[in-house]
């Protein structure tokens, strides 16, 4: 019956169908492109490979000097809980004694009567015998009194430095959890850096390094002549230098250039920025705080115009890279873990200030 009969399906064909058709390849073609998206690693110029490794080095020298400070920190923190758990055991120790001679006084006292002597008078019928009697109670108690006072005082210190531990138990496990956090920006930025130089050449890669390598392959080969181009002082000379102890961290430094960059080392054989120059000056007898923004406090402050070998350079307004100046415009300084120690422009990064160690 025609009142049942399905609908005839209308086929598409000429124009309709082909818009049809290409509305169906263009948005599976839309789709194919936004799901690859997601995934896709297109390989970097040189020129932006270098740039982002750049961004990336300093984002790692900014969280190094982060870790090195919070290093620092908890390594005093560590010291310090390490001397309160000492004198605790020490107080620990005298509490022990004096409960030992308190319990020795209780024993004898017992073998002795049995009963407390002001007991005793307390239990007494005669209230003047009991008054008469007092100060004698008083001073035959006064030895345990005594006694337990100082049990009481001893038990106080123990507590008392016991909480303080504890207090600084917590203060180490921030400074530890600060450490984690800092070291894994760390990793993460350098191993960004790692995957995109591996997209370089080797030809690339040595041109990223920078082109001051052969003068520091040349300064290190002769320790005892400036580098080639670079017009710096003979290392260890003490004739431009602020003070003997300049003239031994510049004698140093250059002794250092060649050793590979290692984010948080303090050499002998390798180094971060921060870490050659307290090492430098360490060699001269002088202790320089591990981070680069707590060095550029650690002396007098000169003027660029004024900078004289030995002076330590910054960079950079977050005060996070550090070198050594070494005359003639030129600095040693540790740059970044695709470039060892070496000798280098002082205007090849933005100038933040200058400190002359005392």
């Amino acid at each position: 019956m025609a009142a049942h009969r399905k609908p005839r399906q209308r086929s598409l064909s000429g124009r309709t169908a082909r818009t049809a058709a290409t509305l169906a390849l263009a948005g599976a073609a839309s789709a194919t492109a936004l799901e690859g998206s997601g995934h896709a690693d297109p390989r970097l110029s040189p020129a932006a490979v270098k740039a982002k490794v750049d961004a990336l080095y300093r984002e790692a020298e900014v969280a190094t000097e982060k870790y090195n400070g919070a290093k620092e920190k908890a390594e005093k923190a560590e010291k310090s809980l390490g001397e309160l758990r000492d004198e605790a055991a020490r107080k620990q120790e005298k509490l022990n004694s004096a409960r030992a001679a308190l319990g020795s006084y209780a024993a004898a006292q017992y073998r002795a009567g049995g009963i407390d002597p002001s007991v005793q008078l307390a239990l007494s019928s005669d209230p003047e015998q009991f008054l008469d009697r007092a100060s004698l109670a008083d001073r035959a108690g006064s030895r345990q009194a005594a006694a337990i006072g100082g049990v009481r005082r001893k038990l106080q210190e123990v507590d008392q430095v016991r909480a303080e531990a504890d207090g600084r138990l917590s203060t180490l496990r921030s400074r530890q959890a600060e450490l984690r956090k800092h070291k894994k920006t760390v990793t993460t930025k350098l191993g960004e850096a790692k995957r995109l130089l591996a997209q370089l050449t080797e030809k690339q890669r040595a041109e990223f390094a920078g082109d001051e390598g052969d003068e520091g392959d040349a300064a290190r080969s002769d320790t005892r002549t400036a580098a080639p181009g670079a017009r710096a002082p003979r290392p260890g000379s003490a004739a431009r230098t602020p003070n003997a102890r300049a003239a031994a961290a510049v004698s140093y430094a250059y002794k250092a250039i060649g050793s590979p960059y290692v984010w948080g080392a303090t050499g002998p054989s390798a180094f971060d920025c921060s870490g050659l120059t307290q090492a430098a000056y360490r060699s001269a007898g002088v202790s320089l705080p591990r981070t680069t923004y707590a060095q550029i406090a650690a002396g007098e402050r000169v003027p660029r115009s004024a900078l004289r070998p030995g002076d330590l350079v910054f960079f950079y307004s977050g005060i996070s890279h550090v070198g050594i100046y070494v005359g003639n415009g030129q600095m040693i300084h540790a740059p970044n873990p695709s470039a060892p120690v070496r000798l280098a422009p002082i205007d090849q990064m933005p100038f933040a200030g200058a400190t002359r160690v005392a």
